[in-house]
């Protein structure tokens, strides 16, 4: 109906069905939803849904905790997004689905924040008392929690807002420290030193998922250790062996070098003509050149290296060749050999399966306190750790060389013309110096400075120790493995160990996307020992007792028991004022035991909440269905959450893990402060309204990375707009619709026979996205059915028969009955994703005080028989309108047609009658013909509903069934 009646023509519009409705087409979103959201409130929505499905199959996405430390970003929007659309899903599906926020409130991303106000006001956070700190730290996450969780229900997020979990609560600091307490009853603990990454700026050791990786340029230097003795080859006494590094810092804590057996080895001896001999230090060294051992398949880049150091020549004899065996037994000297003590002790040749050719010298100079390699190497031969970095990494006073110097990660401390490189070149060491290497290097992610590989006292959970056969459960034997001292020993078991449960458990965990459980098994496949250890203040402390005599710490489960109901009374706290005496009851005496303060990882805190969250809530046993963060959480949350209750519970805490990428700018970029490209979730809110962010999430492929700008949100503003005039139109086309018109199936035309099966097939597709968490195949599916299934073609074709037709007319009351049924199932499929828009729509056709569209189930369809062949011939004749269509545009363009109602077709012979055809075309006439034709018809137009028919004698009169329709 795109024409209009002449001004001669009597005016039918009294006499037509036109759809009505209040609902309105601009959306006013950022303006609604507030409301939207009180009325939610004062409903009591969620505790209400949880009244209504108890007792239902359970199903619990359990939240992976944020820290309480700033205003939500567009990766908190995207996860907590796609969190709400599962779990309103699930509701949907008629489940008690359940959804506890929660937040981290310890560690180091909270206390960094209170340290940088301190340092502001230049006071030393050091110099306050622990229980004052600890304080500022907790006011800092309470204040925080607040704002994020206003931020979170704006975004639509349903849960359990007024009884959140939070780490910091007393019951969660029990339960965390009664979790830490299971391993140590269980033998899963051991206190050891060994290289941990370590933050000198944050002065604490760092886990892996707080470290990031950055591109540097550093210094890379060879240094010669003189050989003094070598039995497999003594061509080599005298010469010197070589080492290649980029971290020119740890030459000061060397204690040995590592050769291949198996790798190849030539002892190369530089030719240096005096007329090439350059003016400096190194003349005094090597002016008549020098023999050096080196791996044969390196002499080439370390002569490039080297050339300056020797007048420019490049000219390596080879004077020996040998196998790395033939080391065996060797002995160096380290260059500051000098200083005598620790410098002046032999440095040995080790056998190392991890010296590869790929780069260097093919020796590895070896620093048991900064390198796994290093470490575990040394300690098979009796070489320990010495300590000589400090916390803050300073080389501690009392070293001989370079002590009370540092930092280690100053750029100018470790440079060419550094103090380390000018002693080395002093010495006659240093073969080759520049500042020019370009690598990966890891950064802590809050202060942004470079961390180190550090030796320190730490508290580990072993991978790799054998439990007891018979329980995954029972002590384990963890002896004192490393480091100062030994913990409590149990008798040797020869079970499982804890990679071995982790990666069983893995294998039985349902992973989304399928390829994300690779990632996750070659981590825990590749992980050290976890150290749990933090040397903060801010957090739930190690809460353990150690024997000052044995080192062993104390085992009872009496006292672990008073431990943990101190906390449930005070928290953490009261670790650090308590009365250990107490405690520990009459058994033990205070004074023999040392009280642990350190703090625990985080990621323990937040790999427990399972513990205190899930089984807390809903029974002992009871696992997660899913767990959903970023891909970045797989060496994160995911990875502790699976660690600590594969140690407590032997197994994982969740049946599924659901990943998802990160959120970029426009341009594909990661976005930053610097390049200005940061995306504001609060300013889309502000602007647009919440639904269109929700609807972007489900719109894109966020199990990769995704991109969000102008130009995106636009597309997303337009397909919202789409769905949006669905309902209008259903809402209008619905007005006074009652169930005394509806119609039964068995009688309905075809043409709503065909959508009924259309929105069957709808139901089943959405139905399985849901279950394989796919919302962006969800919605597309659900706006492709609403723009071409309804509005292109449905509604096109019956807008003639809902305006012009009787009120009784079958084919109108069929039309009308599936428009009902087309609205119930929309707007509840619609509901997951755009959550304030269907409340709207709902509301806008049922306003009621007391309802709500997400108290509703998933529809129920009516039961159609299962005809393809019928199915068949509409997608046939579908196919066919699209010609039509596209035949009759050039003869609107050229203006010999206003619209297609004023078109006659002609068609190849169909399974449809030509008045059906006419109907669905929307044409005057429809005759066959070999090939699909178009020609403007020559019949009069209908004054009411404005089809041209061969029964109207001219136009403005009316045709047969208007006449039928009118009043006389």
């Amino acid at each position: 109906m795109t024409d209009t009646p002449s001004d001669t023509a009597r005016d039918y519009r009294d006499t037509v069905f036109l759809p009505k409705t209040d609902f309105p087409m601009k959306a006013g979103l950022a303006a609604k939803e507030p409301a939207i959201l009180e009325r939610w409130a004062t409903l009591g929505l969620y505790d209400r849904l949880r009244e209504q499905r108890a007792g239902r199959e359970r199903f619990i996405l359990h939240d992976g905790p944020p820290y309480a430390n700033g205003d939500i970003h567009m990766g908190h929007a995207m996860n907590k997004v796609l969190k709400d659309i599962i779990v309103r899903s699930q509701t949907l599906l008629g489940k008690d689905a359940p959804y506890v926020p929660g937040w981290d409130c310890h560690g180091l991303p909270i206390e960094w924040k209170v340290e940088e106000a301190y340092r502001a006001k230049k006071l030393d956070k050091d110099q306050v008392p622990v229980a004052q700190f600890r304080a500022e730290c907790r006011a800092y996450a309470e204040k925080w929690v607040a704002v994020q969780r206003a931020q979170f229900e704006r975004l639509g997020v349903m849960g359990d807002w007024e009884d959140p979990y939070l780490t910091m609560k007393f019951d969660a600091e029990a339960a965390i420290v009664g979790e830490l307490l299971k391993f140590a009853e269980s033998g899963q603990l051991y206190r050891g030193a060994k290289p941990v990454m370590w933050s000198p700026v944050e002065k604490t050791a760092l886990a892996e998922a707080e470290v990031e990786y950055e591109d540097v340029v550093s210094t890379q230097i060879d240094v010669a250790f003189e050989i003094v003795e070598a039995p497999g080859a003594p061509e080599l006494v005298g010469a010197h062996a070589v080492i290649w590094t980029t971290t020119p810092w740890t030459i000061p804590v060397n204690q040995a070098l590592s050769y291949g057996p198996e790798i190849d080895y030539v002892l190369v001896d530089v030719m240096v003509a005096d007329r090439f001999v350059p003016i400096g230090e190194e003349v005094a060294a090597w002016k008549s050149g020098g023999k050096f051992l080196i791996a044969a398949a390196l002499v080439s880049a370390f002569a490039q290296r080297t050339a300056k150091n020797f007048g420019g020549t490049t000219d390596l004899q080879t004077v020996w060749m040998g196998k790395g065996s033939q080391l065996a037994g060797t002995v160096a000297r380290h260059p500051m050999h000098a200083l005598g003590g620790f410098f002046a002790k032999p440095r040995p040749l080790l056998p190392g399966d991890f010296v590869t050719t790929e780069a260097g010298t093919g020796l590895v100079h070896m620093a048991p306190d900064h390198g796994e390699d290093d470490f575990l190497l040394c300690k098979a031969h009796g070489i320990d750790p010495v300590f000589a970095v400090d916390g803050a990494g300073m080389y501690r006073p009392d070293w001989l060389w370079l002590g009370g110097q540092g930092s280690v990660i100053n750029k100018k401390f470790v440079a060419s013309d550094g103090p380390i490189c000018s002693d080395l070149r002093a010495a006659g060491a240093l073969l080759a110096a520049s500042d020019d290497f370009a690598h990966s290097y890891p950064h802590s992610w809050r202060s942004k400075a470079k961390v180190i590989f550090r030796a320190t006292p730490q508290w580990f959970i072993p991978m790799d120790q054998p439990q007891q056969a018979e329980s995954a459960h029972s002590p384990i034997e963890i002896g004192a493995e490393i480091g100062f001292a030994p913990v409590l020993g149990h008798a040797k078991g020869n079970g499982p160990t804890l990679r071995n449960i982790a990666l069983d458990s893995i294998e039985r965990t349902r992973w989304v996307p399928a390829r994300s459980q690779n990632r996750i098994r070659a981590m825990v496949e590749q992980r050290p020992d976890w150290v749990i250890s933090r040397q903060r203040a801010w957090g739930v402390p190690i809460a353990l007792y150690v024997d000052r005599k044995t080192g062993q710490y104390l085992n009872d489960p009496a006292v672990n028991a008073r431990i943990v109901d101190a906390f449930k009374a005070g928290g953490a706290d009261a670790w650090f004022d308590a009365d250990h005496q107490a405690l520990l009851g009459e058994k033990y005496v205070a004074a023999d035991y040392e009280v642990i303060t350190d703090i625990l990882d985080v990621w323990f805190d937040s790999g427990s909440t399972h513990a205190f969250v899930i089984e807390a809530r809903y029974g002992e046993g009871t696992r997660a269905n899913l767990y959903l963060e970023g891909s970045d959480q797989h060496r994160g949350w995911f990875q502790s959450s699976l660690l600590e209750s594969a140690g407590t519970r032997g197994r994982a805490p969740y049946d599924a893990v659901l990943t998802h990428g990160f959120a970029l700018d426009g341009q594909g970029r990661k976005m930053s402060k610097s390049l200005g490209n940061v995306v504001d979730p609060l300013k889309i809110i502000q602007e647009s309204g919440a639904d269109i962010l929700r609807m972007w999430v489900a719109q894109t492929d966020y199990f990769e990375d995704v991109r969000i700008g102008k130009e995106v949100l636009g597309t997303t503003s337009d397909a919202y707009r789409k769905l949006r005039n669905t309902f209008r139109y259903l809402l209008g086309a619905l007005d006074g619709f009652s169930d005394a018109e509806t119609l039964e199936v068995g009688k309905m035309p075809e043409l709503e026979l065909y959508v009924l099966h259309l929105l069957g097939k709808l139901d089943v597709e959405l139905k399985a996205a849901t279950a394989n968490f796919e919302f962006n195949r969800y919605l597309r599916l659900l706006t492709d059915f609403a723009a071409e299934d309804l509005s292109a073609f449905f509604f096109d074709i019956r807008k003639d028969s809902l305006y012009c037709d009787a009120s009784g007319d079958v084919k109108r009351r069929a039309y009308r009955t599936v428009l009902d049924i087309l609205f119930h199932a929309l707007v509840r499929y619609a509901a997951p994703i755009l959550t304030f828009t269907a409340e709207e729509v709902w509301q806008a056709r049922y306003p009621s005080e007391d309802g709500s569209v997400h108290f509703l189930e998933w529809p129920v369809l009516p039961a159609l028989p299962g005809d393809d062949a019928l199915s068949t011939k509409w997608a046939d004749l579908r196919a066919l309108r699209v010609q039509v269509t596209e035949a009759i545009e050039p003869l609107r363009r050229d203006k010999q047609v206003r619209s297609s109602l004023e078109a006659e077709v002609t068609v190849p012979k169909s399974a449809m009658s030509l008045e059906a055809l006419a109907e669905a075309f929307i044409v005057a006439k429809v005759t066959e013909a070999d090939t699909v034709s178009v020609k403007p018809t020559d019949f009069h137009k209908c004054g009411r509903c404005w089809r041209h028919l061969p029964e109207v004698t001219e136009d403005g009169t009316l045709c047969a069934r208007c006449a039928e329709v009118v009043p006389a």
